[in-house]
């Protein structure tokens, strides 16, 4: 529940930045209320190019919060889980820690089942926790690849969306015959709207990238202590049991 709520914490308080981020950008920001000026901001932008970013901008933070959840639930208490199993071992209870690592979740658990499984083969134990190490370290980064990709595409979105709106504008004053700068100016104003959100959805997406990154070098860290600690306590069981 800890971490949930953290999760949800931390949801809210990057939307509500987002959010604010989003306001400001109008310059009617004092007449009319922030949903107000979100909306017609967004109405005012290229049609195409900004429903190419909000649909990016969706499928990114499903994404992120996807991988923050499940994180948030791998990340367990690691020293309490070996001292258990440390225990179990050392009273020759081997049965008891390898339930205790299947009822519990996470990498360093499945870890810890790998060397317990594989304990009485000296050699095979280590290459067997080697492998489980790899293919959870491939689970916590799945779904990385697709967030870099949105967050790359973002702002290219907003890019096409700016050259296309001065595209516009351009044959607006090719066909008016006339530089007006009130023409210029709603042409760019138009075009530049795109490049702001594309620009803003690139950032909120870094943000989430980034703390996904960090949890998952933190349950990287648990991982490889783990695996030195199974180490120590495999070759303690081997002692015993010459």
């Amino acid at each position: 529940m800890t971490h949930c709520k953290k999760i949800l914490l931390l949801i809210a308080t990057l939307s509500f930045h987002a959010y604010d981020i989003l306001a400001q950008s109008g310059e009617t920001m004092n007449s009319l209320s922030i949903h107000e000026t979100l909306k017609t901001k967004f109405i005012e932008g290229n049609p195409i190019f900004m429903s190419l970013v909000a649909i990016t901008f969706i499928i990114g933070l499903t994404i992120c919060i996807e991988r923050i959840v499940y994180l948030s639930l791998a990340n367990i208490n690691t020293k309490k889980l070996i001292s258990k199993i440390e225990q179990f071992v050392a009273e020759g209870k081997t049965a008891e820690a390898i339930k205790l690592c299947q009822d519990t979740r996470g990498p360093v658990a499945s870890i810890c089942l790998q060397g317990l499984l594989h304990a009485d083969d000296a050699i095979d134990h280590k290459q067997s926790i080697m492998d489980c190490a790899g293919v959870e370290i491939s689970k916590l980064e799945k779904g990385c690849t697709w967030i870099t990709l949105f967050i790359t595409i973002a702002p290219s979105l907003g890019f096409l969306g700016t050259v296309v709106g001065m595209v516009m504008s351009f044959d607006n004053i090719e066909i008016a015959g006339d530089i007006s700068p009130t023409i210029v100016a709603g042409g760019m104003k138009l075009a530049l709207i795109t490049t702001i959100f594309g620009i803003i959805v690139a950032v909120v997406l870094q943000i989430f990238y980034n703390y996904i990154l960090s949890q998952i070098e933190d349950l990287t860290a648990q991982m490889e202590q783990a695996t030195i600690d199974m180490d120590e306590i495999i070759a303690e069981y081997h002692k015993n049991h010459q």
